[in-house]
């Protein structure tokens, strides 16, 4: 599960993100990201948000399907600067793909969309 400051939960974040925000599709979802603003002031964390459509299965696919995003961002929340927003959206081949393949699409997703880390030296 996420820690209750990482979840997004307001409609108008998630419009926000989906509509401002950079996208990456992959075969299984699509990931959209918001930077965070640095006028705004600098929240504590990241925030993540999920979108399971009815395209994707039943009541139990779908919940089986966020169930399964979500322990994979929680493991990357890490990745993500503090303010930004991360909404994933799950495609219809999300129902059917393994673990292994959903991590792997949002890992991609993730590393076109993320800046890259600053070398130090």
């Amino acid at each position: 599960m996420l820690p209750a400051p990482a979840r997004l939960r307001r409609r108008e974040d998630f419009s926000l993100a989906v509509r401002r925000g950079s996208r990456a599709g992959r075969a299984t979802l699509v990931v959209h990201y918001l930077a965070p603003d640095p006028a705004a002031g600098q929240a504590s964390t990241a925030r993540v948000g999920f979108v399971v459509g009815r395209t994707v299965g039943n009541s139990v696919t779908r919940h089986r399907t966020v169930r399964r995003l979500r322990h994979l961002v929680r493991d990357r929340l890490g990745r993500l600067p503090a303010g930004s927003i991360l909404v994933v959206r799950a495609l219809p081949p999300a129902a059917a793909a393994d673990s292994v393949a959903l991590g792997r699409d949002l890992d991609a997703a993730l590393t076109r969309l993320l800046p890259a880390p600053a070398v130090t030296r």
